[in-house]
């Protein structure tokens, strides 16, 4: 897992084609704006959560955010245990990239 800044994200992201950006916000907050592209999975599903990301690619490069950082940082500890080797987390989560 890695901590990155909202323009290390943008630049990380720009170039890599093995991508993929993961929401772990409610859906009440996804339905307030979310990144495009994302793919929503809950971090409060709990096991729910889990068997999700068991059914991701661990070979895939996830870029992680949620509201302000904190759950993302979670999911990519959990997907960490998982098997996951390249997860990034990225700080002040969507509250930062909105203001960015």
């Amino acid at each position: 897992m890695k901590d990155i800044t909202i323009q290390e994200w943008k630049s990380l992201i720009a170039n890599d084609d093995n991508a993929v950006i993961l929401d772990v916000r409610t859906q009440d907050e996804v339905d307030e704006g979310a990144l495009e592209n994302s793919l929503h999975l809950d971090i409060f599903m709990g096991q729910g959560f889990i068997d999700e990301v068991k059914k991701l690619d661990t070979k895939k490069n996830y870029y992680i955010y949620c509201r302000s950082g904190n759950r993302s940082g979670q999911a990519c500890a959990i997907m960490g245990q998982l098997g996951f080797e390249n997860t990034y987390n990225m700080l002040g989560g969507y509250t930062a990239w909105v203001e960015d």
